[in-house]
């Protein structure tokens, strides 16, 4: 028989834990708010105060609506309030300790029927339900920030999580107004685990000074239509947040990619961990926006363009529009562009082995479009500055976001979204979680405009492939090798892993 859930109870009312009280109170259900003093409790209060009260001011809630939100929602300092409660969730720091020790508290307290569920976002929920003598009825419920908008709640069920639970606790989430994904005990669960893969990753890049900090976001945010860029994500997430969620990432894995990068220690051993501290990659005090300084620019009376296709024919078109005399060579041979005051190239293969065959090798470029918005600029060892300089202003006039980079495979994006797509493939191939499950993970938890597997068709697989072949080559890092589910879908000619998957 299914359970039933009308009286829930709610520890710790930060941010996320008011939000999920909201939540619940909004669908209808009786909600027990619990803090640790008065003054921790009267925060709460005010977060719930706050985030109806902007709802109300939106047209999104009735001001009687809001108060009978408000009315099902009972706040306490004491524990002992939730001893009739169905349900009880916390939602208190991210440390094992305090965890532990709370659900040790609940136990005691809560009557046996009643089922307690963690919000964490990457700590064991098998350890935490140890600590218990109630195992089989302890659960993951992970809400995503702000909750009464963010649609998904992971939940996350152990080897000994009670038959029919998950199942219970994800038709309380449809409830709720929320998508379910269920999943197993492992760290990160879904989107924890492919997303601070992913910005860890983008610290990478910055460190190996491939690009930077603004240039990186840039290219996400534009070329790739993510909301933010990794840099803004982790002011936003918090860098000690993030931090922690990579260890607990690596404990597990012992995959060097989830270890935490250098810099991020470095910012949180300095205090500088975000948006709440007012600085972390970026500077967050009034007028301290970051800014992108560009260098002198060249006057240019000449472009060279070097490749073949639609793109080669489209910048050309796109050059002669904005006045500027343009000539067009394919790879094979250069020599019509070996006067030009700068050579812009469309290749896949390394730029410097262009570079090497020109008369002036210090005038060529590398170039990727991404999108119909960025232009990702690629200088070699041998580019000049004036060369990489005037690059960048002709992007800016044939209206493309130009992203500075260093030659190397994958340039900006593919080097972040190529490992990104490969991790999911890894994830589907184990078996952890489905193609949809995953693709709606990224899409409602993190806001992508469309889930990883969406991603890998529209570009194509065997485009993927290849460029992961390219960063295994380039870099020698294991996971960057293709996973292999996806190299056999490549071979076997199917062309959507979604559909094969369905």
């Amino acid at each position: 028989m299914a359970r039933t859930f009308e009286t829930v109870g709610v520890v710790g009312l930060g941010t996320m834990g008011a939000g999920i009280a909201e939540v619940f109170a909004r669908a209808g259900l009786s909600v027990i708010g619990v803090e640790a003093d008065e003054a921790a409790l009267a925060r709460g209060r005010d977060h719930l105060e706050g985030s109806t009260g902007r709802a109300v001011a939106r047209g999104k809630l009735t001001t009687e609506r809001q108060q009978e939100i408000l009315g099902r929602i009972t706040l306490t300092t004491s524990r002992e309030d939730l001893a009739d409660a169905d349900l009880v969730i916390e939602a208190i720091p991210e440390v094992m300790e305090f965890k532990r020790g709370l659900f040790a508290d609940l136990d005691r307290i809560c009557k046996p029927s009643a089922v307690l569920a963690t919000n964490t976002s990457s700590l064991s929920v098998t350890a935490i339900a140890a600590t218990t003598s109630r195992p089989a009825q302890v659960i993951g419920m992970h809400f995503f920030n702000p909750a009464p908008i963010m649609k998904l709640v992971e939940v996350i069920h152990t080897v000994v999580t009670e038959d029919g639970l998950a199942a219970d606790i994800a038709d309380l989430a449809r409830r709720l107004g929320k998508t379910p994904v269920t999943v197993g005990d492992r760290a990160g669960f879904v989107v924890n685990r492919l997303l601070l893969s992913y910005l860890n990753h983008a610290c990478g890049l910055v460190e190996s000074r491939l690009s930077t900090r603004d240039d990186i976001d840039a290219a996400m945010k534009l070329g790739v239509r993510f909301p933010m860029g990794p840099f803004t994500l982790l002011d936003l997430i918090g860098l000690d947040t993030s931090y922690e969620v990579c260890e607990v990432l690596f404990r597990e894995s012992r995959d060097r990619r989830h270890a935490p990068a250098p810099v991020l220690r470095e910012l949180v051993t300095a205090g500088l961990l975000g948006r709440k501290t007012g600085r972390g990659f970026y500077p967050y005090a009034e007028g301290t926006a970051p800014t992108h300084e560009t260098a002198a620019r060249s006057a240019v009376s000449m472009v060279g363009i070097v490749g073949d296709g639609q793109d080669a024919a489209a910048l050309l078109a796109r050059f002669d529009a904005a006045g500027f005399k343009a000539v067009v060579a394919e790879t094979s041979d250069l020599t019509p562009v070996a006067g030009a005051d700068v050579v812009i190239a469309l290749s896949d293969t390394p730029v410097v082995e262009l570079a090497v065959r020109l008369p002036h090798p210090e005038r060529l470029v590398g170039l990727h479009l991404v999108g119909d918005g960025v232009a990702e600029i690629a200088s070699t060892v041998l580019t000049s500055d004036e060369a990489a300089a005037a690059a960048y202003d002709l992007m800016k006039v044939i209206g493309r976001a130009p992203v500075r980079c260093r030659d190397r495979a994958g340039l900006v994006v593919n080097a972040l979204l190529y490992p990104y797509l490969n991790d999911a493939v890894r994830m589907l191939e184990s078996g952890y979680s489905t193609v949809e499950d995953i693709d709606n993970a990224m899409r409602l938890g993190c806001g992508y405009p469309a889930g990883p597997f969406e991603m890998l068709d529209a570009i194509g697989l065997e485009k993927v492939r290849d460029g992961l072949r390219a960063l295994y080559a380039e870099y020698r890092e294991p996971s960057f090798a293709p996973a292999p589910l996806l190299d056999q879908l490549v071979t076997a000619g199917v062309p959507s892993i979604r559909e094969h998957a369905g």
